[in-house]
């Protein structure tokens, strides 16, 4: 029994333009196979993706508050001119400078046209296979809780962990690593942005999300309603989807 993390739900007022941003800001495609805007790798859609995680656009009524997102993306790069190339293109997109109390820091702080916050990193070789999503970074209290919950919760490896951070990756080492970022505040309001996970082809879900709620996960009204997939928070409050298999 295991589950994966397939994509990064991000919600949007405008979904496709949301879409059509990420995708551009990636090198990827933006789909719409229904609802949603899906951005994976070009070359058609692929549900799941065997080694990204990818971005699943939903729209909603409501805009993103000023509130900091929980979770944010950060953008690989392969050179100085890679670096300088991409900030100039997702500029071009749409995004714009956010400060999020980053001081001086050798990454990039941007949001999307929408007010999601990436940032862009400089170059570095532990980044070199991830992809054009070097890591899924989520800000929280006790990384070592998470690294916990979490390397129990999916199939990925824990890499490192200490009182600042809890870092996990693709058991493959394929795709971007997942971050556990000690962070000064708290959880207010809703993420804007989640992970969604699929069991396995052969695992039963409902077995699954029973796991997740002994590892100290919650059941999660977002007046979401009768749907397939089922809304959990981890320990620390950040919400997160499995989903059903198709």
């Amino acid at each position: 029994m295991a589950l994966r993390p397939v994509q990064v739900n991000i919600k949007a007022l405008d979904a496709p333009a949301v879409g059509r941003f990420w995708a551009g800001a990636l090198g990827w495609n933006a789909y719409s196979p229904g609802v949603t805007t899906y951005v994976g790798p070009a070359g058609g859609l692929v549900w799941p993706d065997p080694v990204a995680v990818c971005i699943d656009v939903v729209p909603v009524p409501e805009a993103k508050t000023p509130a900091k997102n929980r979770l944010h993306l950060d953008l690989a790069t392969t050179s100085a001119a890679h670096r300088a190339e991409l900030i100039a293109r997702v500029r071009a997109l749409g995004a714009t400078p956010a400060d999020v109390g980053q001081g001086d820091v050798p990454w990039t702080v941007l949001a999307d046209p929408e007010g999601n916050e990436f940032c862009v990193l400089e170059p570095g070789d532990i980044y070199r296979d991830t992809g054009p999503i070097a890591r899924v970074v989520v800000d929280c209290a006790d990384p070592r809780a998470m690294g916990r919950f979490w390397g129990e919760a999916i199939d990925w490896t824990v890499h490192e962990v200490t009182d600042d951070h809890a870092v996990l990756r693709s058991a493959k080492s394929v795709g971007p690593y997942l971050e556990f970022l000690r962070t000064p505040g708290l959880k207010t309001v809703p993420d804007r942005v989640h992970l969604d996970l699929l069991p396995y082809p052969g695992d039963d879900k409902e077995a699954e999300v029973a796991r997740l709620r002994a590892l100290g996960a919650t059941d999660l009204d977002l007046g979401q309603g009768d749907v397939p997939w089922t809304v959990l928070a981890d320990p620390e409050g950040h919400e997160f989807c499995v989903l059903a298999l198709s």
